[in-house]
C-alpha cells in the first residue's frame, strides 16, 4: 500500500510564514466561492468566514441572488454578486468566468441544488477553469456525471455517500482497505481525494495522508463547508493541492475538537470558524 503519513500540527508551520512588513491586499490571495441557492443560503458564507479566518486576503462569493444577499448582510469582510434567478444555470457562465479573473483559487458545490441545469453549469465551467479548485458537495454530483473533465488541479472533499456517486465505489470503516479504496480512486481520476470520515483520509493516487482531528459532534451540518472554505483559503494563497487538502483537514478537525471541548451537543458550524485562530496559533 506504501507509506502512509498521519498530519500533525507541525503542519502548520509549514505553509504559514511571517508577513513581510512590506506586504499588501493580494499577497495572500482572492478567493472565489461559488455556491448556495434559494433553499440553501448558509454554505459559501461559511466557507467564506472559514477562509477569511485562515488567512487569505480577500473573498469573493458569486451566488443566486437570494443568498448572495444574505452573504452580505452577514459580515462586511464578504464581497458578493447576486446572479438573477433562484440557482446556477448556464446564463450565468458569462458571470462565473468575468468573476473568476484575478482570483488565486475557487471553491464550488457548497448548497447549489442538485437539479440538472445546476450540475450541466458547474461541469462547463471546471471544464474551463484552470485555478486550483475545491470541489464539494452538490458540485461532487456534478463531476460525477462527466467523465471527460480534467481535475487535475482540483481537491474533492467528499463524504461517503459523495464517495460512492463519484466513484461507484462504498468505503468501507476497515481503514487499510478505506485508504486502498482513496488511493484507486484518486490514481484513476487523476486528482485529490480527501474523503471525510472518523479518519480523513488524503491522497493524490500516490501518496496518502491522514488526519485524525475532529470529533463525532462534527456531524452537525456545515463542518463540511468550513472545510472547503479552509482548502480554498490555502490554495488561494499558493499552497500545493495534496498539502492543502491535509493541512485543511488537520485545521478544520481541530477547530472542531477545541469547539466541542465545551460545546459538545451544542457544537455548530460557526464554533468552528472562531476556533480556526486557536488552532493557528499552535
Amino acid at each position: 500500500m506504501g507509506r502512509v503519513v498521519e498530519i500533525r500540527k507541525g503542519i502548520l508551520k509549514k505553509i504559514y510564514k511571517k508577513h513581510k512588513p512590506w506586504s499588501h491586499k493580494y499577497d495572500f490571495g482572492h478567493l472565489l466561492i461559488i455556491g448556495g441557492s434559494k433553499l440553501y443560503s448558509g454554505s459559501p458564507v461559511l466557507a467564506a468566514m472559514a477562509a477569511l479566518r485562515t488567512g487569505v486576503d480577500l473573498v469573493t462569493i458569486i451566488a443566486p441572488e437570494r443568498a448572495a444577499n444574505i452573504a452580505a448582510s452577514f459580515s462586511p469582510d464578504l464581497v458578493t454578486y447576486p446572479l438573477k434567478g433562484d440557482y446556477l444555470s448556464r446564463h450565468h457562465l458569462r458571470d462565473l468566468f468575468k468573476f473568476t479573473k484575478g482570483k488565486t483559487a475557487v471553491v464550488i458545490g457548497g448548497g447549489l441544488w442538485r437539479i440538472q441545469p445546476v450540475l450541466d453549469t458547474v461541469v462547463e465551467y471546471i471544464k474551463r477553469v484552470n485555478l486550483p479548485c475545491v470541489v464539494d458537495a452538490d458540485a461532487i454530483h456534478a463531476i460525477a456525471k462527466s467523465k471527460k473533465i480534467n481535475l487535475k488541479n482540483c481537491v474533492i472533499t467528499p463524504h461517503e455517500h459523495e464517495f460512492f456517486v463519484m466513484s461507484g465505489a462504498r468505503p468501507t470503516t476497515q481503514l487499510d482497505k478505506r485508504i486502498a479504496e482513496v488511493k484507486k480512486v484518486a490514481g484513476e481520476m487523476k486528482t485529490i481525494i480527501l474523503l471525510k470520515g472518523n479518519v480523513d483520509i488524503i491522497s493524490d493516487g500516490h501518496n496518502v495522508a491522514i488526519n485524525r482531528t475532529g470529533n463525532p459532534y462534527m456531524t452537525v451540518g456545515g463542518t463540511g463547508d468550513t472545510l472547503a472554505g479552509i482548502c480554498g483559503s490555502l490554495l488561494a494563497q499558493g499552497v500545493n493541492c495534496y498539502t492543502a487538502a491535509y493541512a485543511a483537514a488537520y485545521i478544520n478537525g481541530r477547530a472542531g475538537d477545541i469547539a466541542a471541548k465545551h460545546l459538545r451537543q451544542s457544537l455548530v458550524a460557526t464554533d468552528l470558524i472562531g476556533a480556526i485562530p486557536k488552532v493557528l496559533k499552535g
